[in-house]
């Protein structure tokens, strides 16, 4: 099992998957890619191994403070199994 995989739905997994599969993620360097929208090629997120700068995981910590929990996206999951693809 994948990273963080035991925390998302099905659903997120699913989108995670596709990223990869239609090839959205790129290595900027060894800790920060780039994930481009399937939607919207020429829009992207940038991501590291444990952030993003979508929207989704930055309001997971605004309505999750202090509850111990951390923060996961599909876009995170994505460069988590572009990683272990290109091992």
């Amino acid at each position: 099992m994948l990273h963080g995989l035991h925390n998302l739905s099905l659903n997120t997994i699913r989108k995670a998957k596709k990223f990869v599969e239609n090839n959205c993620v790129a290595k900027i360097d060894e800790c920060l890619f780039q994930v481009k929208l399937s939607t919207c090629p020429s829009e992207s997120y940038f991501v590291t191994l444990t952030s993003c700068d979508c929207q989704g995981f930055k309001n997971f910590y605004k309505f999750n403070h202090g509850k111990g929990l951390k923060a996961n996206c599909s876009h995170l999951e994505v460069v988590l199994m572009f990683q272990k693809e290109n091992q």
